[in-house]
């Protein structure tokens, strides 16, 4: 794909028709119908439908990095609540879970497909780097006490990525508030330096700046074309 126009086009299609569809019925036509261009222009780009599948993750992991980017300026705290919030995020967040629902529809076909489960490999690592990094920084800014990062990130997002599953499949928004205030009164509490303190009563929904550079889910949604319909899965 050269034109980065028209991938972003594609991208924006398959995020919105994966939101409605799932991915068993997904279909090209319905990515197709979403875009200005025919099925057959569509496959001039990709292959087959696990082609395009397979460059939406990538894709999705590439505007996960660059947000991140743009929050290493922050105090380590800041960063790492931003990090939290992307996870678990307030009640009303209907771009943020829709985004979570289609990374959960092409997740359950990892096991069944060799590229999805590689491209998920990717992104659990890029997760654990960039979480790594948040808990180095903060080490070195004396904002958190001694602790290994690696052990330290692995277990956080196995928590986050846990209650948030639990959450999308239970329709349960409490248990993403339950789980954040645990994280910060047997982690946090302990992780933290003396004097910081993490923010764990603020409500992620309401938040502006740091918060709005993770909307991932707005960023495929918002469309420049005309007669867009901007749809949002729920």
């Amino acid at each position: 794909m050269t034109d980065p126009d028209v991938r972003a086009s594609i991208m924006r299609a398959t995020y919105e028709a994966l939101c409605e569809h799932g991915y068993t019925a997904l279909t090209a036509q319905d990515i197709a119908d979403r875009t200005d261009k025919s099925k057959s222009l569509l496959f001039y780009h990709y292959d087959s439908k696990e082609d395009l599948l397979a460059d939406f993750l990538e894709y999705l992991f590439e505007r996960f990095e660059e947000r991140a980017a743009e929050t290493r300026a922050l105090p380590p705290v800041e960063r790492l609540a931003a990090f939290v919030d992307w996870f678990l995020y307030g009640p009303g967040e209907d771009d943020r879970q829709s985004f979570h629902v289609a990374m959960l529809e092409l997740r359950t076909q990892a096991p069944y497909n060799d590229r999805f489960r590689e491209k998920l490999r990717k992104s659990d690592d890029q997760l654990r780097e960039i979480l790594e990094e948040i808990l180095r920084d903060g080490l070195e800014a004396d904002e958190f006490r001694e602790h290994d990062p690696e052990e330290t990130a692995a277990l956080l997002i196995a928590a986050f990525d846990g209650a948030r599953i639990r959450q999308l499949t239970s329709g349960r928004d409490a248990y993403l508030r339950q789980v954040r205030a645990a994280t910060a009164t047997w982690v946090f509490d302990d992780l933290l330096a003396e004097g910081a303190s993490f923010p764990a009563d603020r409500d992620p929904s309401t938040l502006p700046g740091i918060d709005q550079q993770h909307r991932l889910a707005g960023d495929l949604g918002d469309d420049d074309r005309p007669d867009s319909d901007e749809r949002d899965c729920e």
